[in-house]
């Protein structure tokens, strides 16, 4: 029987949940190391999450205002949120949080890529999203910590605010940068 097991990869000794909040938890695991050391490691845990970039019928972008606590400031960003158990997939999760947050719903959804974006502190994956056809049907369905408003500007304008780091989410930038560089059927 082959070992198929990587030379580089930790031992897990035992983990627990060093803090839990709404969102996400903290995980401490004991591990050892590949050269013997046993030592903690923490790391952040929260369930995958989409990103969508939302094509109106005219081809602008509807993106939302949402104040950060974290950062003390408005952002400025594409509607992103995290999968639910309800969620029957990831494009099911990619409209309900363009509806929830934007209170627009979309004709078509497709799948964009797929991220981890700080692998090395936390387990996050972003499922990334294009929406096209996305017309307002409906009031927001805001979670009880958001406040957000919900605005369109044009996918030139929204790379320019980008270009000159007026937008610093990166969830954005990387979503409009790969929708650019790799995107499926553009506008």
């Amino acid at each position: 029987m082959s070992d198929d097991r990587d030379e580089l990869a930790w031992d897990l000794l035992d983990a627990e949940v060093a803090y839990s909040c709404p969102g996400f938890d903290v995980r401490r695991e004991e591990v050892r190391l590949p050269d013997g050391t046993e030592t903690d490691f923490d790391y952040l845990s929260e369930p995958e999450s989409v990103v969508v970039l939302p094509f109106t019928p005219d081809g602008n972008v509807v993106v939302i205002e949402e104040w950060r606590q974290a950062v003390r400031r408005v952002n400025r960003s594409l509607p992103v949120g995290g999968m639910e158990p309800e969620d029957d997939d990831r494009e099911a999760a990619a409209r309900r949080e363009l509806r929830e947050e934007t209170g627009h719903e979309a004709d078509s959804v497709a799948f964009l890529t797929s991220v981890e974006p700080a692998n090395g502190v936390a387990n996050s994956v972003l499922h990334f999203f294009v929406a096209r056809g996305c017309t307002p049907t409906a009031e927001q369905e805001l979670d009880h910590n958001e406040s957000i408003r919900v605005d369109t500007t044009t996918l030139d304008v929204l790379r320019e605010h980008i270009a000159e780091r007026g937008i610093r989410d990166g969830r954005t930038t990387l979503g409009v940068l790969y929708y650019d560089a790799f995107g499926a059927e553009k506008s």
